[in-house]
């Protein structure tokens, strides 16, 4: 296995090198449901974490066990869980922490389908959402008692694209106890949240991961970088005994495993209990992908940039929303933390609102008018009409979403192209 800390490289071979039976270079999909004991003190020891390997597809497989290498390789994880969607990875990365009574403090700007999940699905099963305005980090602490468990937010907002503060708001919970969590969906590569003091990390791999818009996926990974017992009191959920697990208190059952608790007991208990467990062959399309995200990151970024600066001359848009085009403190931390590339994502508003904006996405011919991001394809969406019209209108003003607002995920098309079939739909919707 190769050494090397090169994202390049690490796409290609982290976690894998061949099959030891066959040869193969490329990971077999173990499309199995159940794995055979070698004896019963060998299920004893599997079932009771003296021993890691495969007992049952819900819980472990080799494809994914590839696939969770790999990406926790890429961000500089300890170790990392698949699990059916970016969805299913959110809300269990609050749940692994949080009870009912807990709170959690989030950022407002959000993706409009994680905020319907903190505000009313997670609020049903008790557990409080607070949102903050992140363009005052210290809002997080202001909002913060003795039940808050984690801190959330999104690297490169979906659809605000303002860059969150993850240095200063993981300085202000780690002392407390509390580990930030972040959503990297819309960075892959560009950032490492890691690398600046993020404890978890989540993302959807059915975006810029898988690339090509066929698998539905996510992924948790542990950054094995938080102390989980420094403030013991503050995390019940590691370091008080768990009924559903003989008793077992994580934070010190991990240690024989390395630096894993958190995501250990997020496999071993909400993913065996709850159940979306990614499918083997799910996990060989994103491994496929995987291998790719360097080279289609890089053009993303390129024809992104370059459709936000055309945009500006166009007269029917009053705004774009670019992490290349924004100034004072949001435009710093843009040149903090993404030091690869601005990301595949633009936004823009039309003067004439919810009209204009419907206007253009059903005159646009190349982009795809779907709800996802990241696809090697160019795509396109008016939120307000589609994944934010569940969410209040303040609601939608909090996440950055007007009527006139449209967002584009930019793909790897020749640019020509691509800003052809923007400037015939801007006519169209003049």
């Amino acid at each position: 296995m190769t050494r090397s800390l090169h994202p390049e490289t690490l796409a290609l071979h982290a976690g894998w090198r061949a099959d030891p039976a066959t040869g193969s270079v490329a990971p077999p999909i173990y499309q199995t449901t159940s794995f055979q004991f070698e004896s019963t003190d060998h299920a004893a020891s599997l079932f009771a974490l003296q021993t890691l390997g495969n007992i049952y597809t819900r819980i472990g497989n080799p494809t994914l066990d590839i696939l969770e290498q790999r990406l926790a390789a890429l961000e500089g994880g300890a170790a990392a869980l698949v699990v059916a969607s970016g969805q299913a990875a959110s809300a269990l990365a609050v749940q692994n922490l949080a009870r009912a009574g807990d709170n959690i403090v989030s950022s407002t700007d959000l993706y409009g389908g994680t905020w319907n999940l903190f505000a009313n699905t997670l609020r049903d099963q008790g557990i409080e959402v607070r949102f903050v305005d992140p363009a005052d980090p210290q809002a997080f602490a202001r909002a913060t008692d003795d039940r808050t468990r984690a801190y959330y937010a999104e690297t490169l907002p979906n659809p605000k694209l303002t860059v969150f503060p993850i240095a200063e708001v993981a300085a202000i919970g780690r002392p407390l106890g509390i580990p930030l969590i972040v959503d990297n969906t819309a960075a892959p590569l560009l950032v490492r949240p890691f690398d600046h003091g993020a404890a978890v990390v989540v993302s959807s791999l059915t975006k810029y991961i898988g690339g090509h818009g066929t698998s539905i996926g996510g992924v948790i990974i542990d950054g094995g970088n938080f102390d989980w017992q420094a403030q013991a009191a503050r995390q019940p959920q590691l370091n008080t005994p768990d009924a559903s697990y003989h008793g077992a208190v994580w934070a010190e059952a991990a240690k024989p495993l390395g630096p894993i608790a958190y995501v250990l007991r997020a496999r071993v208990i909400l993913l065996r209990d709850l159940g979306p467990a990614l499918s083997p062959f799910n996990a060989f399309q994103f491994l496929q992908g995987l291998e790719t995200l360097p080279l289609r990151i890089e053009r993303h970024c390129t024809n992104a940039l370059a459709v936000a600066t055309w945009l500006q001359s166009r007269p029917e848009v009053t705004r774009v929303i670019h992490p290349s085009v924004q100034t004072g403190e949001a435009k710093r931390r843009a040149d903090k933390y993404l030091t690869h590339g601005f990301g595949g994502l633009v936004g823009f508003e039309l003067g004439c609102g919810r009209a204009a904006g419907k206007a253009f996405i059903d005159a646009l011919k190349l982009f795809y008018h779907v709800a996802n991001i990241g696809d090697a394809r160019s795509l396109a969406i008016h939120p307000a009409s589609t994944t934010h019209s569940q969410l209040s209108s303040e609601d939608r003003a909090a996440t950055g979403v007007s009527d006139g607002y449209v967002r584009l995920s930019v793909g790897i098309e020749h640019i020509d192209d691509i800003i052809a079939d923007l400037a015939q739909a801007l006519d169209a919707a003049a």
